[in-house]
């Protein structure tokens, strides 16, 4: 076959002209710049709060202004150590209470869940990131939370012995009703990610703790969740994102009291519910301090990624790392058991 003939100038047939490279190019620069705005976005979210809050920090400084327990609108002192401390406890019990649950139930649906039923258990549970945030808290104030006060009163004094778990009585707006409500708000996002992981595990992984004789729940331990654990650790992280800026839900069910509290059954703030409560009429040094609380609630939710992402970096390096076995070869402990099964076979 003859060479492609090349004409007199410095391009051949086969060659694209700069032109019809133009598209890639400008879909290239296009998302580039886009991603810049959403950094530039940021920046600016930052400054312009930094901005805003400084005569609060001024005033109170800015390890008093985090750090200090005292919230007196009246005689502006503003200290936000009781709206960090409330912010923190809701979204770990909203982790505690619903990160299982939702690992739990894409496990459920990935691995144990009939075929028929497998689609409408989906679609319920994401129609749950589907319900307002006020629906939420207004079941949460006027249905569950009353609900809830007997055994609430039952556990504080059974654990009275447990410090700021048991004693005390149990008010209506409280800690444990706030980070229930986040729970089940979080529950879609994490069960969504985790489901969507564990769905991409390796059908040989399966198989092979299956034909060594593993049962289904030793299956999911030794090859399911080692596989998914950083998807989970990522989906968790995104779910205590979106518990820490919660804003209408939590303002309902948490109360309004700006001060550490005793025992989990008792009225708290977060920094979210106290600038959707007091914003409105804030002036002066006073709605200064509530932009300090927001930058405040910005770096806690950029410590909180920054470090769900260093977890998942580092879950992916010891994932990637491979383990020296017994006869000194590098595997894991899945590939050892597809190796075994297959040469059972």
């Amino acid at each position: 076959m003859e060479a492609a003939s090349i004409p007199g100038g410095d391009r051949s047939k086969l060659e694209r002209s700069p032109l019809a490279r133009f598209p890639d190019r400008a879909l290239r620069y296009g998302l580039t710049l886009l991603a810049a705005l959403i950094l530039a976005l940021i920046v600016f979210f930052f400054v312009r709060l930094v901005g805003e809050a400084r005569p609060a920090f001024a005033k109170e400084g800015v390890l008093g202004f985090t750090f200090t327990n005292n919230w007196d609108v009246s005689s502006e002192h503003f200290g936000a150590l009781p709206l960090v401390v409330g912010t923190l406890i809701t979204s770990v019990l909203a982790l505690l209470m619903g990160v299982p649950v939702a690992v739990a139930t894409a496990l459920y649906i990935t691995e144990l869940c009939p075929r028929r039923i497998k689609a409408p258990i989906t679609i319920l549970i994401e129609l749950l990131a589907a319900v307002p945030s006020v629906v939420y808290g207004l079941w949460g104030i006027f249905f569950l939370a009353p609900k809830l006060q007997p055994a609430e009163q039952w556990v504080a004094n059974k654990l009275s012995f447990i410090p700021f778990i048991g004693g005390g009585t149990v008010t209506i707006p409280n800690y444990f009703v706030a980070g229930l409500i986040l729970a089940i708000m979080i529950l879609p996002i994490v069960s969504a990610i985790s489901r969507e992981v564990m769905a991409t595990v390796p059908l040989d992984h399966k198989e092979a703790a299956l034909g060594l004789g593993a049962t289904r729940w030793e299956m999911i331990r030794i090859a399911v969740l080692p596989y998914c654990r950083t998807g989970i650790v990522g989906g968790s992280m995104l779910g205590l994102g979106r518990a820490i800026g919660e804003t209408i839900a939590v303002t309902l069910v948490i109360g309004d009291a700006p001060q550490l509290s005793g025992h989990l059954f008792s009225q708290g703030y977060t920094l979210a519910a106290v600038i959707a409560n007091e914003f409105g009429e804030a002036t002066g040094l006073h709605r200064s301090a509530l932009f300090a609380a927001a930058l405040v609630l910005f770096v806690l939710t950029l410590l909180v990624n920054a470090v769900a992402r260093l977890v998942v970096m580092r879950a992916n390096r010891s994932r990637n790392q491979p383990r020296q076995s017994g006869l000194g070869g590098s595997r894991s402990n899945v590939a050892d058991l597809a190796e075994t099964a297959a040469m059972g076979a």
